[in-house]
């Protein structure tokens, strides 16, 4: 497979790198990571930027691998990271113009597009996260609307969302991938409660949602009715493959930092410390290897990242993990102090083999659909 980038790929970085270097400056100071509103405005704002000079469409209309360029390029110049639009751009957005309708696509494409609307992330329930197909929040027809009840947990952003994709059962004597529906909640609905929670690392970036006979409209179904595990396949798809692209950078490049901080504070002379870096430096450029290998297969027309995915987040959810456990050797006593570069991102880190699919869920999926085991039972 040919891993190398065209004269076309080329000038678009080319285009990209210039005018980054020239609109990074000119950006107001970032909000404190505490302050979701005042992040949500700041990521807004970005993204609007983005749009005006023609980069917003990046993640669904353009190649894959232009996409990976953007992510590359963007970390690489310290561009402000998509934030709160993280679920907008990266999972509702490509699933909807995957598998909504023309309607749909019309309604909710462009707002997310141009910075006007966020979206947030409904599948985890209390008894049902890893074991995802076991939620219990419920939705009946009532006519033109389905009447939602149930309550949502760790749904990313959902104190400043408009939306939310939202998995819910309409058919509760189905088997338990069968009876699932995607919808779109517009989270100002009467009967939406949201209650944030505070993480390790300190920001409330994740809540509970509670759902008391939401009337969501049937227009706002993406998919078919029952059909929702097949189009939440294609989200987690998004969610586990090129999502992960830009941190991918980003770990590099702390990884770089790390070995210019351990021959400032003497941890250098420890050749433990030294292998460890030199295997996570190898570890990470196997990792951008992988990205490109699954942006190529996903280069087909109306193709989407496949299990493929699920190898990238396995082994970087552990990867990313490691480079942070290492960073609090090279910190020392310092690695407990949280205004330290690289502390709270120690913190985050724990939850990466949780978030997005554990890596028992992970191993599962390799298993069963790359190495075609049999299911467990």
């Amino acid at each position: 497979m040919d891993l190398t980038y065209t004269p076309e790929e080329e000038d678009f970085r080319a285009r990209l790198r210039e005018w980054l270097t020239r609109v990074l400056p000119t950006l107001p100071p970032a909000p404190d990571p505490g302050d979701w509103p005042g992040r949500r405005a700041y990521d807004l704002g970005w993204q609007r930027t983005l749009y005006d000079a023609g980069y917003a469409d990046v993640h669904w209309d353009s190649s894959p691998t232009l996409r990976l360029i953007f992510l590359e390029e963007t970390e690489r110049a310290g561009a402000p990271y998509v934030g709160a639009n993280f679920v907008g751009l990266l999972h509702a957005g490509p699933t909807i113009a995957a598998e909504g309708t023309a309607a749909q696509r019309e309604r909710w494409l462009p707002p997310i597009l141009r910075g006007e609307e966020v979206w947030c992330q409904g599948f985890s329930e209390p008894d049902a996260g890893s074991d995802l197909a076991a939620l219990r929040t419920h939705a009946w027809r009532d006519g033109e609307h389905y009447v939602v009840s149930g309550s949502k947990i760790w749904t990313s952003h959902a104190e400043v969302a408009d939306w939310c994709e939202l998995l819910v059962r309409t058919d509760p004597r189905a088997p338990r991938h069968r009876g699932i529906t995607w919808l779109a909640l517009p989270m100002d609905a009467p009967g939406v409660t949201v209650r944030p929670l505070r993480t390790l690392a300190g920001p409330a970036e994740f809540a509970e949602v509670f759902l008391d006979e939401v009337r969501v409209p049937v227009t706002n179904r993406v998919g078919a009715e029952n059909d929702g595990w097949r189009v939440t396949m294609v989200t987690l798809s998004f969610e586990r493959g090129t999502a992960f692209a830009g941190e991918v950078v980003a770990c590099r490049r702390v990884l770089t930092e790390l070995a210019a901080e351990a021959r400032g504070n003497g941890r250098w002379d420890d050749p433990a410390l030294r292998r460890r870096l030199g295997r996570l430096n190898a570890e990470f450029r196997a990792l951008w290897r992988l990205i490109q290998w699954n942006v190529s297969a996903a280069e087909r027309p109306g193709a989407v990242p496949g299990a493929g995915a699920s190898v990238f987040k396995l082994r970087y959810s552990h990867a990313r993990q490691e480079l942070y456990d290492t960073a609090a050797r090279v910190l020392g006593a310092d690695a407990l102090d949280l205004g330290r570069p690289w502390t709270r991102d120690r913190l985050s880190s724990l939850s990466y083999t949780i978030a997005a699919g554990t890596s028992q869920i992970q191993h599962s999926i390799v298993a069963e659909r790359i190495l075609g085991l049999p299911k467990g039972r």
